[in-house]
Order: structure tokens, then C-alpha cells, then sequence
């Protein structure tokens, strides 16, 4: 059998956060890290307050871009008056991903135990554009990037993966 090519993705991260700038954020970083070392491509970085309209702007710009393949947002999936991430992005998912909250919690439960309950991390697709909702701390990141996301954009991961099924993600619109 012949090995599959890499084929290399685009991302967009978007660090939610009232308190954080590029120079102390160490979940953004996290991922920005992880992108760039599997190969991937980082088409933006941004960081933006705890504010949902604005959260929302933002990644309806990179989801309706085809410069864009993944949308990942860290930070704001908690329970506090500030964490409305999941509440802004949920709303723009046109299929949820139920699969990756579950993954997500069970990798999260083997490391802080029943803390895990106090995320509301999720994911969906918008546009035909992949968005992961992840809690903000770079422990999170690492767990949903090492456990669930590197091998679900590598195109060479068998049995399946995202990268494969990304061209016919529109699939529905091309029906006549």
C-alpha cells in the first residue's frame, strides 16, 4: 500500500481573553507551536475580549474565507458572566461535532479529573470550516491538540480523517 501524502491545512487561532496580549499568551502560543510544527499553515493569530459579538465577527470573517480551513478559539468555555465563547459560536454551527467534546473530556477527565465538567469546550463546522472551542489554559490546548487534533489533520492518519473529507464538506450546495 502506498503511503499517503501530507497535506498541509490552514488555521486561524483566536486566543478569548480580557486580561492577555501576544506577549503572555501561552495557549495561543501552544497551538500557534503545534500548527507550525506538523507542518500546517498559520493564516492569522489574533487575541479578542470576552465580548460575543466580537468573537463572533471574527470568526465568521475566517469561516467565510477559503484561506481558512480550522477555526481554533481558545478561552471562555467556562461557567463565569465572562466565558460566552461556546454561546457566540455555537449559533453559526451549521453540524455540531458532538464526538470532539466527548474525545475532549475523556482526555481531559486521565489529567484534572472531574475539573473537566467546568468546560464547555466544543466544535462544529461553519461554512465548511472547521471551529474548535477550546478552554483557555495550554494544558487543554496541548490535550486537545496532541489527543485529538494532529491526528484528525493528517491526511496520512487512517482509518479516516478531517482532511480527507474536506472537499466534499459542500457537498449539499452542489445537488441540483
Amino acid at each position: 500500500m502506498t503511503e499517503r501524502p501530507f497535506i498541509p491545512v490552514r488555521f486561524a487561532v483566536l486566543t478569548v481573553s480580557d486580561t492577555r496580549t501576544l506577549d503572555d499568551d501561552r495557549s495561543g502560543d501552544t497551538l500557534a507551536e503545534r500548527i507550525a510544527r506538523a507542518g500546517h499553515t498559520l493564516f492569522d493569530r489574533r487575541i479578542v475580549g470576552d465580548d460575543r459579538a466580537a468573537i463572533t465577527a471574527i470568526v465568521k470573517d475566517w469561516c467565510w474565507n477559503q484561506a481558512v480551513d480550522v477555526v481554533l478559539t481558545t478561552g471562555g468555555t467556562g461557567f463565569t458572566g465572562r466565558d460566552v465563547t461556546p454561546d457566540a459560536l455555537e449559533p453559526m454551527f451549521e453540524k455540531r461535532m458532538d464526538g470532539f467534546s466527548a474525545l475532549f473530556h475523556r482526555i481531559s477527565f486521565e489529567k484534572i479529573g472531574t475539573s473537566t465538567v467546568q468546560s464547555r469546550a466544543t466544535a462544529g463546522l461553519c461554512n465548511q470550516t472547521f471551529v474548535f472551542v477550546l478552554p483557555g489554559s495550554p494544558g487543554a490546548c496541548r490535550d486537545a491538540w496532541d489527543g485529538i487534533l494532529e491526528k484528525q489533520f493528517d491526511y496520512r492518519h487512517t482509518p479516516c480523517n478531517f482532511v480527507e473529507i474536506m472537499p466534499r464538506l459542500d457537498e449539499h450546495l452542489k445537488r441540483g
